[in-house]
């Protein structure tokens, strides 16, 4: 009997199934398309997922993608992409549950906290839902083992098309396109084989420590609210003060700077800059193609970047208020820090950071990464 078939199974922090299902019928409709023409459409992605990995090698210089065979590329719709997210964010928080369980389950025992799973079920299932009809692609490292393989590509062919259409572009070049980045991510864990073990250590470590004081979580979480706004008011003279004292942009105060004991602050610190590594090095790499490989690039990349400032205030509001803007930030941030390491050392000097955890940048790296440079001890260019 696997744990989650337990005779009296704990309650849950949150509902998986209740967020799976309301994330499947909030999920909007793709756009409209013929059975034929939707075959043809994910044969074509299949296909150029398969044609990036060789450009991902030329331009990362990372033998890894030469096998990928590690995990599984799927080509997905809106209800999959949010029922896969929701595996993984059990897989990923399961573990420190089951620690709460074993050593406070007084804490598990509480109705509220039944109670809270469900309004918590929801809300995820809710956010699943709407972040379903904005993902174009995804490498998860943290998906649940299948048939061997450890993690799995997914390229969310609904959105794929819609932007494409939305952009009035080649659809060959933009999925190419897309493609890059995300079959980037693929080889970065393949190349790095420790990282997704590093990478769920401290998410286990993070989570465990808000779930550690979970019977206070309804508490604390209306601290948090009440505290973005005075967060909001602060001046900017103050920000940048900090700013150049500390040397890393400070963070909005938002309901994980809130929530996290100090000693946290240091493991999200840590999760923050890997995350801007990983996107900021995807989006070099996709930004290493010319017209050679995807002949209307410079196209897509000047309607793709305008298209952000074409949205409505509602969805402006939503994605302030998920974090998503916090992610472009991290792709712009790790972008600069590749980027100028690169530039100093070349791309066999930046790919030190493959080998092992202790030569991961820090926070303050990724904004410093002549630092950085520095203590890899690399040999600059000039």
């Amino acid at each position: 009997m696997s744990r989650n078939e337990s005779a009296t199974p704990r309650p849950q922090l949150v509902n998986w199934d209740l967020a799976a299902s309301t994330a499947a019928s909030l999920t909007p409709p793709g756009p409209t398309m013929s059975p034929v023409d939707i075959t043809r459409a994910v044969e074509n992605m299949r296909h150029l997922a398969a044609v990036s990995v060789n450009h991902v090698h030329a331009i990362s210089r990372l033998d890894a993608a030469r096998d990928l065979r590690d995990s599984e590329l799927l080509v997905v719709d809106r209800a999959s992409w949010s029922r896969a997210n929701s595996q993984s964010f059990r897989a990923l928080l399961d573990p420190a549950l089951d620690q709460l369980a074993a050593t406070r389950p007084e804490v598990l025992k509480s109705a509220s906290l039944t109670l809270g799973g469900t309004v918590t079920g929801a809300q995820l299932g809710a956010i699943l839902a709407f972040l379903s009809s904005k993902v174009l692609g995804q490498y998860d490292p943290f998906a649940p083992p299948r048939d061997g393989l450890g993690g799995r590509l997914l390229l969310v062919a609904p959105n794929i098309i819609s932007v494409e259409r939305e952009l009035n572009v080649d659809p060959s070049d933009f999925r190419l396109w897309v493609c890059l980045h995300e079959q980037t991510h693929r080889v970065q864990f393949a190349a790095a084989p420790w990282l997704k073990d590093h990478m769920t250590s401290h998410i286990g470590q993070l989570t465990s420590g808000l779930l550690d004081q979970a019977d206070t979580l309804s508490e604390r979480l209306g601290a948090a609210v009440r505290n973005i706004t005075t967060a909001r008011v602060r001046s900017r003279g103050e920000a940048a003060a900090r700013t150049a004292t500390d040397g890393v942009p400070p963070r909005p105060a938002g309901v994980l700077s809130i929530l996290q004991a100090p000693e946290d602050k240091e493991l999200l610190s840590h999760l923050t800059a890997v995350m801007s590594l990983l996107e900021g090095h995807a989006n070099v790499v996709m930004d290493g193609v010319d017209g050679s490989i995807v002949p209307s690039v410079k196209t897509i990349r000047r309607r793709f970047n305008a298209r952000g400032t074409s949205r409505g205030p509602l969805e402006k509001i939503i994605r302030q208020l998920m974090g998503l803007d916090a992610k472009m930030r991290q792709y712009s941030d790790g972008s600069k820090f590749v980027r100028r390491v690169v530039s100093q050392t070349g791309m066999d000097g930046f790919n030190a950071v493959w080998e092992a955890a202790s030569n991961l940048p820090t926070e303050r790296e990724i904004h410093a990464p002549d630092e950085w440079i520095d203590r890899m001890s690399l040999r600059r260019h000039g």
